[in-house]
C-alpha cells in the first residue's frame, strides 16, 4: 500500500497539531495551533473559551493541507485524539451548550449532575469532536478516566442500575462506547467543508491521550518507563493487567484491545511552567532569541548549559497547580544566593522536573517489582539536548528520544492503521511506525551528584514545608 496517508489529531491542553503521516510512521507535515488562554475562574473553574477545541482542530487542518503536497485521494483514514478528564456539555444538535471544562476544574472530581434544561449529551472532548466530525454519538471507551459511570473491568457503561444511578448522570446523555482502534464514524459534508478532511474518511477511535502518546512512543512491557512532557507531566509503562490495588501508580485504558497504560503521579501545569519562566525573564530574552533565530526555550537552554550541575543549590519544587485534594500546595524555589541569575532558574525547573519524575517513576516500578532501566523522552520539551541529558544523569539511565517526538500524533496514526488493518497486531505497527531518533546516556560524575541531591535534600523539600503552605493557605482562604 504505497502513498497512503493518515491524518492525526493531537489535541492537548495548550495546543492542537494535526499531522499527515504515511503508514511507516514518516510525518509528512503538520500544523499546530495554540489554544487561546484558559478562562480560569480563582481555584475551582476552569474552560476552554468558545469553542476553541473545534475552531483551532478547523485551522490546524487547513493549515496542514496547505504543506500536503500529496493527494487528498490517498488518505485512508484520520485519527482522533483529544484531551482526557475533560467535560463536554452538548445541545441537541451538537454545539456546546457551555464551555468545555478542563481537567483542571474541580468540577470534574464529582459525576455531572443534570441542572441545565439546554445540555443534551454529556461526553469527553473526543465524543464532542467525533460528533463534530461525523454527526455520531459514539465515543472511545479508553477515554473515560474520572467519574464517569463506567465499569473499570468492562470498560462499559454499569449494568446495575443502582450502581450507574450512584454517579447522577443520565443513560440518555451518554454517547455509546467503542474500542480503541475502530472506527467511529465518516466525515460528514460539513465537517469536511470545515476542515478539508474528504468527506467519507473514515475518523478512528484512540484513547486517552496518555494511553495514546504510549502507543506512538513504542513502549513495550520491556521495563522502558515513558516520560511524557505535556502541561500534566507524567511516566508510564504499559501491560496486560488491569490493576485497581496499587499506590504508586494507577491503571488506565491503553490504546489497543486488551492493553492498559500504567501511570505514576505526575505534574500538574508541568511544562507550562517552562512557559512561566520565560514569560517572567521578559521580552529581552524573546528578541535576543529571534535574533538567534532559535525559539526562547532553545535559547534559555543553551544558557543554561553554562550553569552547573544542581544549580549551585537552586531547587525547584513543581506545584504550580495544587492537586484538588492537597489545595494548600505551591510551587517554590528555594536556595537563591546572589550569584544566581535567570538562566539558573530555568535550569533549576529542568532539575526539578526531572527530578519529580525520577522519584514517580521510581516507585512506580518498585511497586511493580521491574527494574528501571531505559527511559523514552516524549513531548516538546524532549527536543532539548540539555533536558535530554539532565533526564539521562537524573535516572541513572540511558534516555533515548523517537524521530516523532510529538508520540501523541504518531499513536492515532498507529490507532488509525490497525482500524484499517494495514497492520495486523501492535506490534507489527510499533515495527513499522516507531523509530528511535538518538540516546543520551548518563555522564557518571553528574548522575552521582543528582543522586545525592535528590536523596539527601529535593524529595524531602515539599513534606518540609508542607505545615507552614497550609498555614498559609488558611491565612488567604477564610
Amino acid at each position: 500500500m504505497k502513498n497512503k496517508y493518515i491524518i492525526a489529531i493531537d489535541g492537548g491542553t495548550q495546543s492542537t497539531k494535526v499531522a499527515i503521516f504515511d503508514i511507516l510512521g514518516t510525518e509528512i507535515c503538520s500544523h499546530t495551533v495554540q489554544l487561546r488562554p484558559m478562562d480560569l475562574y480563582g481555584d475551582s473553574r476552569a474552560e476552554h473559551p468558545d469553542d476553541d477545541l473545534w475552531d483551532s482542530l478547523k485551522e490546524a487542518c487547513q493549515k496542514a493541507f496547505s504543506k500536503f503536497q500529496g493527494d487528498k485521494n490517498d488518505i485512508i483514514g484520520a485519527g482522533l485524539g483529544s484531551i482526557r478528564c475533560c467535560r463536554a456539555l452538548l445541545k441537541e444538535d451538537g454545539n456546546l451548550a457551555a464551555p468545555v471544562q478542563s481537567w483542571m476544574d474541580l468540577r470534574l472530581s464529582k459525576p455531572y449532575e443534570h441542572e441545565d434544561d439546554r445540555v443534551r449529551f454529556v461526553t469527553t472532548t473526543t465524543g464532542y469532536l467525533t460528533h463534530r466530525m461525523t454527526g455520531e454519538t459514539k465515543d472511545t471507551r479508553s477515554n473515560y478516566v474520572g467519574p464517569w459511570p463506567i465499569d473499570s473491568a468492562t470498560l462499559d457503561w454499569f449494568e446495575d442500575r443502582e450502581t450507574f444511578d450512584s454517579f447522577t448522570t443520565p443513560r440518555e446523555m451518554l454517547f455509546d462506547l467503542v474500542d480503541p482502534s475502530t472506527v467511529l464514524g465518516k466525515v460528514n459534508e460539513s465537517a469536511s467543508e470545515a476542515t478539508g478532511i474528504p468527506m467519507g474518511t473514515p475518523v478512528v477511535a484512540t484513547a486517552n491521550d496518555k494511553a495514546v502518546e504510549g502507543l506512538g512512543a513504542g513502549l513495550i512491557n520491556d521495563g522502558t518507563v515513558l516520560v511524557s512532557l505535556g502541561t500534566y507531566i507524567t511516566s508510564m509503562m504499559v501491560g496486560e493487567e488491569n490493576r485497581t490495588d496499587t499506590i504508586s501508580y494507577w491503571s488506565n485504558p491503553g490504546a489497543t484491545q486488551g492493553e492498559f497504560l500504567y501511570e505514576s503521579n505526575g505534574i500538574r501545569r508541568g511544562m507550562a511552567t517552562v512557559t512561566w519562566i520565560k514569560d517572567l525573564l521578559g521580552s529581552d530574552i524573546v528578541r535576543e532569541a529571534e535574533m538567534r533565530g532559535k525559539s526562547p526555550e532553545a535559547y534559555l537552554e543553551e544558557l543554561a548549559t553554562e550553569v552547573p550541575v544542581g544549580c549551585d543549590g537552586l531547587y525547584t519544587v513543581l506545584h504550580w497547580l495544587a492537586r484538588p485534594d492537597h489545595l494548600h500546595e505551591r510551587g517554590m524555589m528555594i536556595g537563591f544566593n546572589g550569584t544566581h541569575k535567570g538562566p539558573h532558574m530555568f535550569r533549576s525547573i529542568l532539575e526539578g522536573i526531572a527530578m519529580t519524575m525520577k522519584n514517580k517513576a521510581q516507585a512506580m516500578c518498585d511497586e511493580r517489582g521491574i527494574e528501571l532501566t531505559n527511559i523514552v523522552v516524549s513531548g516538546g520539551g524532549s527536543k532539548g539536548d540539555l533536558f535530554m541529558q539532565i533526564f539521562a544523569d537524573v535516572f541513572g539511565v540511558p534516555a533515548h528520544r523517537n524521530a516523532v517526538t510529538g508520540s501523541a500524533s504518531l499513536g492515532a496514526a498507529i490507532c488509525t492503521a490497525l482500524a484499517l488493518g494495514v497492520y495486523k497486531d501492535r506490534q507489527e505497527a510499533i515495527e513499522h511506525m516507531v523509530r528511535r531518533r538518538d540516546t543520551f546516556d548518563p555522564i557518571p560524575e553528574n548522575a552521582v551528584l543528582y543522586e545525592k541531591i535528590n536523596k539527601m535534600v529535593y524529595k524531602h523539600l515539599a513534606d518540609q514545608n508542607n505545615d507552614l503552605l497550609e498555614k498559609s493557605h488558611t491565612i488567604f482562604n477564610k
